[in-house]
Formats: C-alpha cells, sequence, structure tokens
C-alpha cells in the first residue's frame, strides 16, 4: 500500500482509510479487531471512527484494539458534532461540547491524543468562531494534531478556511465527503476549494453502500437482503433503492464490469481505483462486514487504470451539470 500526504501537510496515511462505522454494530468487536490487524498487515495506518458511531461503541473497540499496538505509526482519526445524549448542550459544534466530546472519545480510544479530529457537519446554532477557535485551542493543548472537516457544503468550507486564515488558527486540512461514481456533485465546488486550498479529500461511502461492489445488475426491482441499502430503507436514513435504479446507473455498472473484466479486476477494485486516481483525493474510506469484502478493498491498490478506463468511467458517471456550473464549465478558459 502506497502512502500519501493528507493534504498540504507533513502526515503521510495509507492510500486506503479502514472505517470503523460498522463497529459494535453490524461488526462484532472479535471480527471488528481482526479487521483491523489484517488491514495494518496490509501496510493500512489510517483508521475513521466517530463518537456516535454504535453510540459510541466504535471508539471503544478502536481503543480496546489500540492499546496492544505501538501507538505512533497509526493515524487515528474520529469527528464531534452530533448528539451523544439526550441533554441540550450534548449536541452541536459548541466550546462546551467539543471540549466534553474530545475528553469522552480519548478516553474511550484509551490514547492520549487524536491525530485527526474532524467536525462531522455543520453546526448552524453555533458561531463558527466559537467552533474554530476551540479546535486550534485542542492542537495547542496537544490533544489533536489535526484538524478537518465532514459534510460541508462549498461556502461554509471556504468560510472556515478563510477565517482561520484570518485568525491564525489551526486550518482544515482535509475534507471527508460523499463521494463514488454515482454521486459526484462534490466536484461543482467541494472539490475545487480543497484543490485551491490543499486541503486532502477523504471520500465516504466510496462504493455507494455497495451499488458500485458487483451485487447490483439490470432487472433487479429490490436491493439484495441484508444490503447497506436496504437496511437504509428500513431504517428511514434518506437512501432508496429506486433513487439509485435508474437507466444511469445501470449503464454506469455495464462499463464497470466491462473494465473490471478488461484489468481481471472485481468492480468494486475498480471503482475504488477511479477514487484513487482522481484529483485531490489522498484515501477513499473503506468499510467491511465481512472478510472476503475487505479484501477486495484491499485489491484496488498497487495497480493503474489506464487513461482511457478513467475516461471511460467519468464519462459514463457524468450528469448534465445545473446552472450555473454548466455555464462556467462552458465558458472555461483553455
Amino acid at each position: 500500500m502506497e502512502y500519501r500526504f493528507l493534504g498540504k501537510t507533513g502526515l503521510r496515511v495509507s492510500e486506503l482509510c479502514l472505517g470503523a462505522m460498522t463497529f459494535g454494530w453490524t461488526t462484532s468487536p472479535a471480527d471488528s479487531h481482526h479487521f483491523l490487524n489484517r488491514f495494518v498487515e496490509a501496510g493500512g495506518n489510517f483508521i475513521d471512527t466517530a463518537d456516535v458511531y454504535a453510540g459510541g461503541k466504535s471508539e471503544d473497540i478502536v481503543g480496546e484494539w489500540l492499546k496492544d499496538q505501538p501507538r505512533e505509526p497509526l493515524v487515528i482519526a474520529t469527528k464531534v458534532r452530533f448528539a451523544t445524549g439526550q441533554k441540550p448542550n450534548e449536541i452541536g459544534l459548541s466550546r462546551k461540547h467539543i471540549l466534553a466530546g474530545i475528553e469522552s472519545s480519548l478516553n474511550r480510544l484509551r490514547t492520549d491524543y487524536i491525530d485527526l479530529y474532524q467536525v462531522h457537519c455543520w453546526d448552524d446554532g453555533t458561531p463558527l468562531e466559537e467552533t474554530l477557535s476551540t479546535l486550534n485551542s485542542l492542537v495547542e493543548s496537544g490533544k489533536v494534531r489535526y484538524v478537518g472537516v465532514s459534510n460541508y457544503c462549498g461556502w461554509q468550507l471556504q468560510k472556515a478556511i478563510d477565517l482561520s486564515r484570518q485568525m491564525g488558527w489551526e486550518p482544515f486540512v482535509c475534507l471527508q465527503p460523499l463521494y463514488n461514481l454515482l454521486d459526484r456533485d462534490v466536484e461543482w465546488e467541494l472539490v475545487p476549494v480543497c484543490l485551491n486550498e490543499g486541503l486532502g479529500i477523504i471520500p465516504w461511502s466510496p462504493l455507494r453502500g455497495g451499488w458500485l461492489g458487483g451485487a447490483y445488475h439490470r432487472g433487479m426491482t429490490s436491493p439484495p437482503a441484508g444490503t447497506r441499502v436496504e437496511m437504509a430503507e428500513n431504517r428511514g436514513w434518506g437512501e432508496t433503492f429506486t433513487g439509485y435504479a435508474t437507466e444511469h446507473t445501470w449503464n454506469l455498472l455495464d462499463v464497470l464490469g466491462e473494465i473490471a473484466n478488461e484489468t481481471q479486476k472485481t468492480p468494486a477494485q475498480v471503482a475504488l481505483r477511479w477514487l484513487l486516481q482522481r484529483p485531490g483525493v489522498t484515501a477513499p474510506i473503506i468499510a467491511a462486514r465481512i472478510e472476503r469484502h475487505l479484501d477486495d478493498n484491499l485489491g484496488a491498490c498497487g495497480w493503474e487504470l489506464s487513461l482511457e478506463q478513467m475516461a471511460r468511467l467519468t464519462s459514463a458517471s457524468d450528469k448534465p451539470l445545473p446552472y450555473p456550473y454548466e455555464t462556467l464549465v462552458r465558458n472555461r478558459r483553455r
């Protein structure tokens, strides 16, 4: 596995990041520890979790594993923002919640510091100055090495970058967005901001809940049993089978399958490889509920798609741009 700098920092992370959202939820502690060991054996050093995953169990499982590992070679990332309890100040990005959140995360992770501390989403109830100054104090205290952001839109990210620069505060070094062959809206504004400002991109759901993993095909009328899409529909997460079961998706999956055959790789490996070769992307965040899926994802490393194959995948996944993006692209200086 190769290592890449995270944005314009000097921090080197593996080109794949192991996501721990399923730990303590659909993945048992024993299997979670096995996956962590397998990931590290393959050369991975970048692990991502959050304080709300499985109600804190994900961090606890990672921490139980971490206590028996050499700490320094690993890059541990977690997040703060969403509700960790029922009381008024157990949610958001206020100074109070962030300071409580960091202590709880450090305790569950059984570590003295967090390498990458990310705000999980925009909080319109807290002044941005309060959030950013608090994050800066955590870096100054040594409890956090770098700060990042997830689930921001373009103006929010640029405003945070500009404010940190103006005040001399620690800047965001990376963005964790939804990004894959089926979800490319991030390219309209967020990717340009990251490229212009030097932020690394660590995409979540790089296989779109299994849509790009080879289990979906033309003629299906419902998601396979036990998949994320089925769970999302049952739990009301906003992800639906009909939302993606379109001619655009089937055409893309046709091309994905063709290139998988050409390269003698799996659809998941091709989809991950496409992301790894996109501008600004540092490390897609992979996840697995069974070892076979983890090994499949790890197979995205150590080879490359040709320029022609990249172009075919990009073309097949393109969608018409809305205004003003179509106008801006059409009038771009060559």
